[in-house]
């Protein structure tokens, strides 16, 4: 079993910066996909950016694309999202999510693990 644990949200004004950080314990941390996914109010949980387990390959979601980078820190057990330019529609809860020997990209109900989930609100 696998926890996963987010840390590192807030509130900062448009065009701030945010670094979120996920720790995870319980398994290989080398052998999971990543992801981050995030949630506004009354909308979908949506992909926001993705690493692979193999070859440290990373995916983002159009609308974070050059503002946002995912990377991972395996001796540290830990995946990091900085996040640049912040916009207010990038207001939500941010969630991880591993997936065991997956892409870094995968569709929201296959993940194996998510954790908790932590709030970003960006002020106009």
């Amino acid at each position: 079993q696998v926890q996963l644990v987010e840390s590192g949200g807030g509130l900062v004004q448009a065009g701030g910066s945010l670094r979120l950080s996920c720790a995870a314990s319980g398994g290989t941390f080398r052998q999971y996909a990543l992801a981050w996914f995030r949630q506004a109010p009354r909308k979908e949980r949506e992909f926001v950016a993705g690493i692979n387990w193999s070859d440290d390959r990373t995916y983002y979601a159009d609308s974070v694309k050059g503002r946002f980078t995912i990377s991972r820190e395996n001796a540290k057990n830990t995946v990091y999202l900085q996040m640049n330019s912040l916009k207010p529609e990038d207001t939500a809860v941010y969630f991880c999510a591993a997936k065991k020997y997956g892409l870094g990209k995968n569709p929201v109900y296959d993940y194996d693990y998510w954790g908790q989930g932590t709030q970003v609100t960006v002020s106009s």
